[in-house]
């Protein structure tokens, strides 16, 4: 699940297709292979999103393997991980997604950023679901200026040979002018189907009947 910004509602659509999924009765879990802004627990680093989709999923998997790279400073992963003294490579990420994927028919993972935030040299977001060939359905945060950075986005995966599985709009600004319209131009333009739109302030399990598309595509 790929977001056309930061800030945009990736985790709340995904743990709303999470829901989703288990309302249709199959098993499904959440990662966040990269995550940055954690802090520090117990238990360890933990980031909010990461638990976000952990509780949400059909049992609670292991916090490491949702979340392989969890950085502390809420910068942009590389920054993160300079700051660190670590370099964020593919193997441990995919090992995680690997371990997930045995245990649950379906596994939605949340990105990092947009399509192309940088991981590390010459290491971008997109290169996960590149590099793993998974389908990507795009999260639009419905506000003003969405369109460029839909379309924009949308150019860049299938630019990079991925496959776009569908688009789901979240509104995140209650005052949008002219909502409806703007969702007509992303259904025009867009060259993928709408597999949802998320009412602003509904939790992801009250608002899991919005994604019966999403499921249904998915298969």
């Amino acid at each position: 699940m790929a977001g056309t910004d930061t800030g945009i509602g990736k985790t709340h659509a995904a743990c709303t297709l999470l829901h989703a999924l288990r309302l249709a009765g199959g098993s499904a879990c959440g990662m966040k292979p990269v995550a940055s802004g954690c802090a520090e627990t117990l238990d360890g680093l933990r980031n909010d999103d990461a638990l976000a989709l952990q509780a949400a999923s059909s049992t609670a998997p292991a916090y490491a393997s949702v979340n392989p790279v969890a950085l502390r400073d809420p910068l942009s992963p590389h920054l993160a991980a300079a700051h660190e003294g670590v370099e964020i490579s593919l193997a441990p990420m995919r090992a995680a997604f690997d371990q997930l994927a045995g245990g649950y028919r379906s596994v939605v993972v949340e990105g990092v950023g947009g399509w192309l935030a940088p991981l590390g040299p010459q290491l971008f977001a997109a290169d996960i679901a590149k590099q793993w060939q998974l389908p990507v359905v795009l999260v639009v945060g419905l506000r003003l200026g969405c369109l460029n950075h839909a379309l924009l986005s949308a150019r860049a995966i299938t630019a990079d040979g991925c496959r776009l599985l569908g688009w789901i709009g979240n509104c995140i600004d209650p005052a949008m002018d002219a909502l409806e319209e703007n969702l007509a131009t992303l259904r025009d333009l867009l060259p993928a189907p709408c597999l949802g739109v998320l009412p602003y302030g509904l939790a992801p399990a009250q608002a899991a009947s919005e994604l019966a598309a999403a499921v249904s595509a998915l298969g």
